[in-house]
């Protein structure tokens, strides 16, 4: 039997995604379009399977951005979507320009999405997300990947290679933009797809990507088990002013640094490092009177330290 065509093969990551992803209140979605081969791959097949809204974020980092984004709003309307809109941002300096052009795109998105958001991140962009994370040394649950879905966040070409996408749109006539940046050697990423991911399919024979996929998918079970077991672990480690020390010290390891982390986030915490869960675990596993672990804070002009009382953990405020 011949293989079906890239478009086929695209049609049902998509619908299986959505049978297994999504609820039958469900009816209609957004994509997040940015006019390259992924994502105009992803809208002309989203577009034919439900009621599609296309969002194009212009960032305002090409001297031609806002023509770039016109081309994809246009090319959008063509395949069939009900309604595609430009959203103009502007990109700030924190933590350099991708993160800070990831976080102007995600919070426009967020703004003015009517449902899901489907993006075209692919296998490909999984197996780099995981490399990053190993760089990183962020732990498991930074080299568990992305999700299928986060909500609002959908991925439904997480197990489709990047190069099918190049070959649908080919197979649909369409002309993808070829965003010079994917290529600009001053990006991690960039670097990560142009030289690190072919060498290391050179010297371990192929395969890698894949292999990295599925590690990310296993670590990401795991870590949701142990997301499980620490939701059900923290009622009783909770004391009015902070957690327990008693109560913490009589659960496992990865339990316990689940449960500090997730108390941590609820008092505002953000940016968390695996070296700053694991110096708050210290406070319980070795503790000698030493003094609190400082985290990033939601708070302008503060940051939060978790530090020990009593047998207590606490969070207290401290002016930056």
């Amino acid at each position: 039997m011949d293989r079906p065509g890239a478009v086929a093969q695209l049609r049902r990551a998509v619908s299986e995604f959505a049978q297994t992803q999504l609820t039958d209140r469900v009816t209609g979605w957004c994509v997040a379009l940015s006019g390259g081969p992924d994502s105009l791959a992803l809208t002309a097949v989203a577009a034919g399977l439900r009621p599609t809204t296309a969002l194009i974020v212009d960032h305002g980092l090409q001297p031609e951005s806002a023509v770039i984004a016109e081309n994809a709003r246009t090319q959008a309307i063509s395949l069939g979507c009900v309604d595609a809109k430009v959203i103009r941002v502007e990109v700030g300096a924190d933590g350099g320009p991708e993160a800070a052009a990831r976080a102007a795109r995600y919070s426009a998105l967020a703004a003015h999405r009517e449902g899901p958001v489907l993006l075209g991140h692919t296998l490909d962009d999984q197996a780099e997300t995981v490399l990053l994370g190993l760089g990183r040394g962020s732990g498991a649950r930074s080299i568990a990947g992305m999700r299928p879905f986060d909500s609002p966040w959908g991925r439904p070409l997480l197990a489709v290679r990047r190069d099918l996408t190049h070959a649908a749109c080919a197979e649909l006539g369409l002309t993808p933009w070829q965003d010079p940046h994917n290529a600009d050697r001053r990006f991690t990423r960039a670097r990560l797809r142009a030289e690190v991911l072919p060498l290391l399919e050179d010297v371990l024979g192929g395969g890698v990507a894949e292999a990295l996929a599925r590690t990310a998918t296993a670590l990401r079970e795991d870590t949701e088990l142990i997301d499980a077991l620490a939701a059900d672990a923290l009622p009783a480690a909770a004391v009015e002013a902070g957690l327990d020390t008693r109560a913490l010290s009589a659960l496992g390891g990865p339990v316990r640094r689940r449960v500090i982390r997730s108390w941590l986030l609820s008092g505002g915490a953000i940016g968390l490092t695996d070296k700053q869960i694991r110096g708050v675990d210290a406070l319980i596993t070795a503790w000698r009177g030493q003094g609190g672990v400082a985290v990033g804070s939601t708070l302008q002009g503060q940051r939060l330290i978790a530090g020990r009382r009593d047998g207590v953990l606490k969070l207290r405020q401290e002016t930056i």
